[in-house]
Protein backbone atom coordinates (compact mmCIF):
# COMPACT_ATOMS: atom_id res chain seq x y z
CA UNK A 1 0.00 0.00 0.00
CA UNK A 2 1.43 3.36 -1.02
CA UNK A 3 0.09 6.67 0.20
CA UNK A 4 -0.25 7.88 -3.39
CA UNK A 5 -2.88 5.30 -4.37
CA UNK A 6 -6.40 4.67 -3.08
CA UNK A 7 -8.20 1.62 -4.42
CA UNK A 8 -11.94 1.64 -3.78
CA UNK A 9 -14.81 -0.68 -4.68
CA UNK A 10 -17.76 1.32 -5.99
CA UNK A 11 -21.31 0.01 -6.43
CA UNK A 12 -22.16 0.09 -10.15
CA UNK A 13 -25.25 -2.17 -10.22
CA UNK A 14 -27.64 -3.60 -7.66
CA UNK A 15 -27.48 -7.39 -7.29
CA UNK A 16 -30.71 -9.24 -8.00
CA UNK A 17 -29.58 -12.28 -6.03
CA UNK A 18 -26.19 -13.12 -4.59
CA UNK A 19 -23.64 -10.32 -4.64
CA UNK A 20 -21.26 -10.64 -7.60
CA UNK A 21 -18.00 -9.08 -8.69
CA UNK A 22 -19.90 -7.43 -11.57
CA UNK A 23 -21.86 -5.30 -9.08
CA UNK A 24 -18.70 -3.39 -8.11
CA UNK A 25 -15.93 -1.61 -9.94
CA UNK A 26 -12.40 -1.11 -8.63
CA UNK A 27 -11.29 2.50 -9.02
CA UNK A 28 -7.88 3.97 -8.24
CA UNK A 29 -7.58 7.60 -7.20
CA UNK A 30 -5.06 9.67 -5.21
CA UNK A 31 -5.19 9.09 -1.47
CA UNK A 32 -7.40 11.72 0.23
CA UNK A 33 -6.03 14.39 2.55
CA UNK A 34 -7.64 15.09 5.94
CA UNK A 35 -9.04 18.54 6.73
CA UNK A 36 -9.21 20.17 10.17
CA UNK A 37 -10.89 17.83 12.65
CA UNK A 38 -10.41 14.77 10.43
CA UNK A 39 -8.16 11.72 10.42
CA UNK A 40 -6.75 9.65 7.58
CA UNK A 41 -7.14 5.93 8.24
CA UNK A 42 -5.37 3.06 6.51
CA UNK A 43 -8.02 0.33 6.32
CA UNK A 44 -6.52 -2.99 7.47
CA UNK A 45 -9.46 -5.36 8.20
CA UNK A 46 -13.02 -5.47 6.85
CA UNK A 47 -15.98 -7.07 8.61
CA UNK A 48 -18.65 -8.93 6.64
CA UNK A 49 -22.18 -9.15 8.00
CA UNK A 50 -25.46 -10.27 6.39
CA UNK A 51 -26.96 -6.83 7.00
CA UNK A 52 -24.64 -5.40 4.33
CA UNK A 53 -26.73 -7.12 1.66
CA UNK A 54 -29.69 -5.07 2.83
CA UNK A 55 -27.72 -1.86 2.35
CA UNK A 56 -27.67 -2.64 -1.39
CA UNK A 57 -31.45 -2.78 -1.70
CA UNK A 58 -32.89 0.22 -3.59
CA UNK A 59 -35.23 1.11 -0.74
CA UNK A 60 -32.70 0.55 2.02
CA UNK A 61 -33.46 -1.11 5.34
CA UNK A 62 -32.85 0.55 8.71
CA UNK A 63 -30.46 2.93 6.95
CA UNK A 64 -30.47 4.73 3.62
CA UNK A 65 -29.43 2.56 0.66
CA UNK A 66 -25.96 2.76 -0.81
CA UNK A 67 -26.29 4.78 -4.02
CA UNK A 68 -24.80 3.76 -7.34
CA UNK A 69 -21.35 5.30 -7.65
CA UNK A 70 -20.69 5.22 -3.89
CA UNK A 71 -17.95 3.25 -2.17
CA UNK A 72 -19.31 0.24 -0.29
CA UNK A 73 -19.50 0.76 3.45
CA UNK A 74 -18.40 -1.73 6.09
CA UNK A 75 -17.52 -2.01 9.72
CA UNK A 76 -13.75 -2.10 9.67
CA UNK A 77 -10.52 -1.62 11.59
CA UNK A 78 -7.75 0.66 10.48
CA UNK A 79 -4.71 2.58 11.65
CA UNK A 80 -4.58 6.35 11.96
CA UNK A 81 -1.83 7.57 9.64
CA UNK A 82 -2.42 11.33 9.78
CA UNK A 83 -4.53 13.24 12.27
CA UNK A 84 -5.94 16.75 12.47
CA UNK A 85 -8.16 15.72 15.36
CA UNK A 86 -6.76 16.07 18.88
CA UNK A 87 -8.39 12.84 20.07
CA UNK A 88 -6.41 10.64 17.70
CA UNK A 89 -2.72 10.26 17.05
CA UNK A 90 -0.86 8.46 14.25
CA UNK A 91 -0.32 4.78 14.99
CA UNK A 92 -3.62 4.30 16.84
CA UNK A 93 -5.86 1.45 15.73
CA UNK A 94 -9.53 2.41 15.42
CA UNK A 95 -12.80 0.64 14.64
CA UNK A 96 -15.92 2.06 13.06
CA UNK A 97 -18.03 2.36 9.93
CA UNK A 98 -15.38 2.69 7.22
CA UNK A 99 -15.45 1.43 3.63
CA UNK A 100 -14.14 -0.93 0.97
CA UNK A 101 -11.04 1.10 0.16
CA UNK A 102 -7.41 1.52 1.19
CA UNK A 103 -7.73 4.97 2.76
CA UNK A 104 -10.70 6.42 4.62
CA UNK A 105 -11.31 9.96 5.89
CA UNK A 106 -13.27 10.29 9.14
CA UNK A 107 -14.31 13.14 11.41
CA UNK A 108 -13.70 10.77 14.31
CA UNK A 109 -17.17 11.05 15.84
CA UNK A 110 -18.12 7.39 15.29
CA UNK A 111 -14.70 5.84 15.82
CA UNK A 112 -13.73 3.59 18.72
CA UNK A 113 -10.09 3.39 19.78
CA UNK A 114 -8.95 -0.24 20.05
CA UNK A 115 -8.10 -0.84 23.73
CA UNK A 116 -4.60 -1.81 24.82
CA UNK A 117 -4.06 -5.55 24.72
CA UNK A 118 -6.88 -6.27 22.25
CA UNK A 119 -6.13 -7.72 18.82
CA UNK A 120 -7.53 -5.04 16.45
CA UNK A 121 -9.50 -7.44 14.24
CA UNK A 122 -11.28 -8.84 17.34
CA UNK A 123 -13.04 -5.45 17.48
CA UNK A 124 -14.99 -6.60 14.42
CA UNK A 125 -16.05 -9.89 15.96
CA UNK A 126 -16.29 -10.87 19.59
CA UNK A 127 -15.71 -7.28 20.81
CA UNK A 128 -17.45 -5.64 17.87
CA UNK A 129 -20.87 -5.62 16.27
CA UNK A 130 -21.34 -9.38 16.31
CA UNK A 131 -20.34 -9.90 19.93
CA UNK A 132 -22.38 -6.93 21.08
CA UNK A 133 -25.37 -8.08 19.03
CA UNK A 134 -25.17 -11.47 20.73
CA UNK A 135 -24.83 -9.92 24.19
CA UNK A 136 -27.66 -7.40 24.05
CA UNK A 137 -29.96 -9.52 21.91
CA UNK A 138 -29.79 -12.45 24.30
CA UNK A 139 -29.54 -10.75 27.68
CA UNK A 140 -31.82 -7.76 27.07
CA UNK A 141 -34.37 -9.14 24.60
CA UNK A 142 -34.19 -12.88 25.29
CA UNK A 143 -33.77 -12.53 29.06
CA UNK A 144 -32.72 -16.16 29.65
CA UNK A 145 -33.07 -17.72 33.10
CA UNK A 146 -30.81 -20.48 34.40
CA UNK A 147 -32.27 -23.90 33.62
CA UNK A 148 -34.13 -22.77 30.49
CA UNK A 149 -33.63 -24.21 27.00
CA UNK A 150 -32.14 -21.78 24.47
CA UNK A 151 -32.10 -22.57 20.74
CA UNK A 152 -29.95 -20.60 18.30
CA UNK A 153 -30.22 -20.67 14.49
CA UNK A 154 -27.22 -19.75 12.38
CA UNK A 155 -25.36 -21.03 15.40
CA UNK A 156 -21.96 -21.47 13.75
CA UNK A 157 -21.87 -17.87 12.58
CA UNK A 158 -20.10 -15.07 14.42
CA UNK A 159 -23.18 -13.91 16.32
CA UNK A 160 -24.94 -17.23 16.86
CA UNK A 161 -21.86 -18.99 18.22
CA UNK A 162 -21.43 -16.30 20.88
CA UNK A 163 -25.14 -16.31 21.77
CA UNK A 164 -25.04 -20.00 22.62
CA UNK A 165 -21.94 -19.59 24.76
CA UNK A 166 -23.42 -16.69 26.72
CA UNK A 167 -26.55 -18.77 27.30
CA UNK A 168 -24.37 -21.59 28.61
CA UNK A 169 -22.52 -19.20 30.94
CA UNK A 170 -25.89 -18.03 32.28
CA UNK A 171 -26.82 -21.61 33.15
CA UNK A 172 -29.07 -22.50 30.22
CA UNK A 173 -29.22 -25.63 28.08
CA UNK A 174 -28.15 -24.64 24.57
CA UNK A 175 -29.05 -26.17 21.20
CA UNK A 176 -27.56 -24.82 17.98
CA UNK A 177 -28.88 -25.19 14.43
CA UNK A 178 -26.17 -25.08 11.74
CA UNK A 179 -25.37 -26.46 8.31
CA UNK A 180 -22.95 -29.36 8.06
CA UNK A 181 -21.33 -31.94 10.30
CA UNK A 182 -18.13 -29.91 10.76
CA UNK A 183 -19.98 -26.88 12.07
CA UNK A 184 -22.17 -28.96 14.36
CA UNK A 185 -19.13 -30.76 15.78
CA UNK A 186 -17.43 -27.43 16.46
CA UNK A 187 -20.49 -26.14 18.32
CA UNK A 188 -20.51 -29.10 20.70
CA UNK A 189 -16.80 -29.87 21.01
CA UNK A 190 -15.34 -26.35 21.06
CA UNK A 191 -18.14 -23.90 21.86
CA UNK A 192 -19.75 -26.07 24.52
CA UNK A 193 -23.29 -26.26 23.14
CA UNK A 194 -25.25 -29.12 24.66
CA UNK A 195 -26.40 -30.28 21.23
CA UNK A 196 -26.44 -29.25 17.58
CA UNK A 197 -28.86 -29.92 14.73
CA UNK A 198 -27.56 -30.19 11.17
CA UNK A 199 -30.35 -28.71 9.08
CA UNK A 200 -28.73 -30.09 5.94
CA UNK A 201 -29.15 -33.72 6.98
CA UNK A 202 -31.75 -33.63 9.78
CA UNK A 203 -35.30 -32.38 10.18
CA UNK A 204 -35.10 -29.48 12.60
CA UNK A 205 -38.55 -30.05 14.11
CA UNK A 206 -38.08 -33.77 14.70
CA UNK A 207 -34.68 -33.25 16.31
CA UNK A 208 -36.09 -30.53 18.57
CA UNK A 209 -38.76 -32.98 19.72
CA UNK A 210 -35.93 -35.31 20.76
CA UNK A 211 -33.54 -32.75 22.22
CA UNK A 212 -36.08 -30.43 23.87
CA UNK A 213 -39.19 -32.53 24.61
CA UNK A 214 -40.35 -29.93 27.12
CA UNK A 215 -40.23 -27.14 24.55
CA UNK A 216 -38.11 -24.05 23.88
CA UNK A 217 -37.89 -21.09 26.26
CA UNK A 218 -35.71 -18.73 24.20
CA UNK A 219 -35.08 -18.80 20.46
CA UNK A 220 -32.41 -16.51 19.02
CA UNK A 221 -33.18 -16.42 15.30
CA UNK A 222 -30.65 -15.44 12.65
CA UNK A 223 -32.30 -17.39 9.84
CA UNK A 224 -36.09 -17.06 9.65
CA UNK A 225 -38.11 -19.20 7.24
CA UNK A 226 -38.85 -22.83 8.02
CA UNK A 227 -36.49 -22.91 11.00
CA UNK A 228 -38.41 -20.13 12.72
CA UNK A 229 -41.71 -21.88 11.97
CA UNK A 230 -40.44 -25.19 13.38
CA UNK A 231 -39.39 -23.56 16.64
CA UNK A 232 -42.63 -21.57 17.00
CA UNK A 233 -44.50 -24.87 16.97
CA UNK A 234 -42.47 -25.99 20.00
CA UNK A 235 -42.27 -22.94 22.26
CA UNK A 236 -43.09 -23.14 25.95
CA UNK A 237 -45.36 -20.79 27.85
CA UNK A 238 -43.81 -17.32 28.20
CA UNK A 239 -41.17 -18.08 25.57
CA UNK A 240 -39.14 -15.26 24.04
CA UNK A 241 -38.31 -15.18 20.33
CA UNK A 242 -35.40 -12.86 19.49
CA UNK A 243 -35.42 -11.72 15.85
CA UNK A 244 -31.87 -10.83 14.84
CA UNK A 245 -31.72 -11.75 11.15
CA UNK A 246 -33.39 -13.61 8.30
CA UNK A 247 -30.52 -14.84 6.17
CA UNK A 248 -32.74 -17.52 4.58
CA UNK A 249 -34.45 -14.69 2.68
CA UNK A 250 -31.16 -13.70 1.08
CA UNK A 251 -32.14 -10.04 1.64
CA UNK A 252 -33.00 -9.83 -2.05
CA UNK A 253 -35.34 -7.36 -3.77
CA UNK A 254 -38.98 -8.26 -4.18
CA UNK A 255 -41.83 -9.31 -1.95
CA UNK A 256 -41.14 -10.64 1.51
CA UNK A 257 -41.85 -14.31 2.21
CA UNK A 258 -45.12 -15.14 3.93
CA UNK A 259 -45.14 -15.16 7.71
CA UNK A 260 -44.72 -18.35 9.77
CA UNK A 261 -47.90 -20.42 9.99
CA UNK A 262 -47.24 -21.26 13.66
CA UNK A 263 -47.16 -17.63 14.77
CA UNK A 264 -50.43 -17.92 16.75
CA UNK A 265 -48.62 -20.05 19.33
CA UNK A 266 -47.26 -16.72 20.57
CA UNK A 267 -50.79 -15.94 21.73
CA UNK A 268 -51.72 -19.43 22.91
CA UNK A 269 -48.57 -19.66 25.04
CA UNK A 270 -48.42 -16.05 26.24
CA UNK A 271 -45.10 -15.58 24.47
CA UNK A 272 -43.47 -12.70 22.65
CA UNK A 273 -41.42 -12.19 19.50
CA UNK A 274 -39.27 -9.08 19.32
CA UNK A 275 -36.73 -7.66 16.91
CA UNK A 276 -33.95 -5.25 17.77
CA UNK A 277 -31.14 -3.20 16.25
CA UNK A 278 -27.70 -2.97 17.81
CA UNK A 279 -27.80 0.81 17.47
CA UNK A 280 -30.51 0.86 20.14
CA UNK A 281 -27.78 0.01 22.67
CA UNK A 282 -25.10 2.47 21.57
CA UNK A 283 -24.87 4.08 25.01
CA UNK A 284 -24.21 0.65 26.58
CA UNK A 285 -21.50 -0.65 24.24
CA UNK A 286 -18.77 -0.41 26.88
CA UNK A 287 -20.89 -2.55 29.22
CA UNK A 288 -21.11 -5.23 26.55
CA UNK A 289 -17.41 -5.10 25.65
CA UNK A 290 -16.43 -5.36 29.32
CA UNK A 291 -18.54 -8.48 29.81
CA UNK A 292 -17.29 -10.06 26.59
CA UNK A 293 -13.64 -9.38 27.44
CA UNK A 294 -14.01 -10.92 30.90
CA UNK A 295 -15.58 -14.08 29.45
CA UNK A 296 -13.03 -14.42 26.64
CA UNK A 297 -10.03 -13.87 28.93
CA UNK A 298 -11.48 -16.40 31.40
CA UNK A 299 -11.71 -18.97 28.60
CA UNK A 300 -15.51 -19.12 28.82
CA UNK A 301 -16.04 -17.92 25.25
CA UNK A 302 -14.13 -19.16 22.22
CA UNK A 303 -14.47 -17.87 18.68
CA UNK A 304 -13.39 -18.67 15.15
CA UNK A 305 -12.42 -16.32 12.34
CA UNK A 306 -12.76 -17.09 8.63
CA UNK A 307 -10.10 -14.89 7.01
CA UNK A 308 -9.90 -13.98 3.33
CA UNK A 309 -7.31 -11.60 1.86
CA UNK A 310 -7.25 -8.88 -0.78
CA UNK A 311 -9.57 -5.90 -1.26
CA UNK A 312 -10.49 -7.19 -4.72
CA UNK A 313 -12.07 -10.24 -3.04
CA UNK A 314 -14.55 -8.24 -0.97
CA UNK A 315 -17.67 -9.06 -3.08
CA UNK A 316 -16.83 -12.77 -3.01
CA UNK A 317 -16.28 -12.61 0.75
CA UNK A 318 -19.69 -11.04 1.33
CA UNK A 319 -21.27 -13.74 -0.84
CA UNK A 320 -19.75 -16.46 1.38
CA UNK A 321 -22.17 -15.52 4.17
CA UNK A 322 -25.17 -16.42 2.01
CA UNK A 323 -23.58 -19.64 0.80
CA UNK A 324 -22.99 -20.85 4.35
CA UNK A 325 -19.27 -21.13 3.61
CA UNK A 326 -17.93 -19.44 6.74
CA UNK A 327 -17.35 -20.83 10.22
CA UNK A 328 -17.28 -17.99 12.74
CA UNK A 329 -16.59 -14.36 11.95
CA UNK A 330 -16.06 -13.53 8.26
CA UNK A 331 -13.14 -11.13 7.85
CA UNK A 332 -10.99 -9.84 5.02
CA UNK A 333 -7.44 -8.57 5.43
CA UNK A 334 -6.81 -5.50 3.29
CA UNK A 335 -3.26 -4.66 4.36
CA UNK A 336 -0.77 -4.66 7.20
CA UNK A 337 -0.71 -1.50 9.35
CA UNK A 338 1.61 0.92 7.52
CA UNK A 339 3.08 2.29 10.76
CA UNK A 340 3.68 -1.13 12.32
CA UNK A 341 1.63 -2.90 14.99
Amino acid sequence: MTRSDNRSLVLVSRPAGLVGDENFEMRVTPAPEPSDGEVLIAVTWLSFDPTQRGWLLPGGTYKAPLELGEVMQAYAVGQVVESKNERYRPGMHVQGMLSWQDWHISDGKELTIVPEGVEPRAMLGVYGTTGLTAYFGLTDVGQPVAGETVVVSGAAGATGSVVGQIARILGCRTIGVAGGAEKCAWLVDRAGFDAAIDYKSERVGSRLDELAPGGVDVFFDNVGGETLNAVLKRIRRHARIVLCGSISSGYVPGSLPSGPSNYFNLCLRSSRMQGFLLGDYRDRFEEGRKAMREWVEAGQIVYEEDVREGLENAPLTLRRLFEGANLGKQLLKVADPPLGS
